[in-house]
């Protein structure tokens, strides 16, 4: 049941965000449920800070920063566990990894820590607790001042300690994918920090859900086609797919 509530919220999200606005009622038709049990998980995702009601219409919420880290480990959480499991049978054993921030990397994390003898440089604490059981790892994690509300680094400290390595794997979120294909953060700050860990890679993978998908934010990191793989469950316009197909990126659908 609960599976069910949490498979259900995460479609009335992945809906908000190819919609400006939405009622219950439409919800309701689109997800072939009551319209009392939308108005339901429409007041829940709310008080968690995910989407703002107003007039019986609903849209996410759009903010200069995401939304908090908890709130965010609730959103397409299956669809993420897929993403973490093509990532993991894309990184050997013993390989060396750079890992970004956010809940997607994370959950890739705790998928990598299956994997014996890897090496990762992290900005994220999130996802060194997540490697803490992972046999035979070696861990380096980036200094300066820690952003308590994500428990991660992405100042300047954050690029210097990515410019010191060369790993054979970099693997990194992003804040949205907008309609043409452009890579988009919530801030400078994040958005630096993605380009570093990127930069470091042999191989550039870079993880999102299908709730970033279409998603216009203030600042951009480049195109979709620009690194090497996208492990999504978005399905991207036919424009993007045949981009990165004539650039070398393989698209990986989960």
């Amino acid at each position: 049941m609960r599976g069910e509530v949490t498979q259900r919220r995460d479609e009335i999200i992945a809906l908000l965000s190819k919609s400006e606005t939405l009622s219950a009622i439409e919800l309701s038709s689109e997800l072939a449920v009551s319209v009392q049990t939308i108005r339901a998980d429409l007041r829940d995702l709310d008080e968690a800070g995910l989407v703002q009601r107003r007039n019986g219409n609903a849209r996410l919420r759009q903010q200069s920063e995401n939304i908090g880290y908890l709130p965010r480990e609730s959103i397409a959480r299956q669809e993420k566990q897929r993403i973490a499991l093509a990532v993991k049978s894309l990184i050997p054993d013993g390989a060396r990894v750079a890992l970004g921030t956010g809940t997607t990397v994370e959950t890739c994390a705790r998928f990598l820590a299956s994997h014996n003898d890897l090496f990762v440089a992290s900005n994220s604490i999130h996802a060194v607790c997540a490697l803490q059981q992972a046999p035979g790892v070696a861990v380096e994690l980036a200094g300066g001042t820690v952003r308590m509300r994500d428990l991660d680094m992405i100042g300047t400290p954050a690029l210097e300690f990515f410019a010191k390595y060369r790993v054979d794997y970099a693997v990194f979120s992003c804040g949205g994918l907008s309609e043409e294909g452009m890579v988009m953060d919530y801030n400078a700050d994040e958005m630096s920090a993605r380009k570093a860990i990127a930069s470091c890679g042999k191989k550039s993978i870079l993880v999102m859900d299908s709730t970033k998908n279409g998603l216009d934010l203030p600042f951009q990191m480049g195109h979709a086609w620009d690194f090497d793989m996208i492990v999504t469950g978005a399905s991207f316009s036919a424009s993007i797919v045949d981009s990165c197909s004539r650039h070398g990126c393989r698209i990986i659908e989960v």
